[in-house]
């Protein structure tokens, strides 16, 4: 009986120590949806950088909700340019529709 009890322990402390590692993540709910940010030995205080928005650029996200605000409703298209982001699509209509939007700064440009 002793050892049954010991085996349960020991069971119960092994699941317990495989089950911490996964109960420690931490998610990030945002505008790109749920992610599981994975520790970063270092520098944990320091703010995690998104890869397109590195010099203070929109993302390719923003930049289509810019082009929405200008009349844009379907994206067939959305091409990165040197200096900006061209969203080709339809309009309300079905009419071509496209929209320049600076990258830096979200400034539209043009729409055609």
């Amino acid at each position: 009986m002793k050892t049954m009890s010991k085996m349960i322990g020991l069971l119960a402390l092994s699941a317990a120590a495989f089950a911490t590692p996964s109960m420690a993540q931490t998610l990030s709910i945002g505008p790109d949806g749920v992610r599981v940010l994975e520790e970063r030995p270092g520098r944990p205080d320091r703010p995690e950088r998104r890869d397109d928005r590195g010099r203070g650029e929109v993302s390719e996200r923003e930049a289509v909700r810019i082009a929405r605000g200008e009349g844009l409703r379907e994206v067939e298209d959305v091409r990165r340019t040197r200096s900006s982001y061209r969203i080709e699509g339809l309009d309300r209509r079905g009419d071509d529709i496209r929209v320049d939007v600076d990258r830096r700064s979200g400034a539209v440009i043009d729409v055609r």
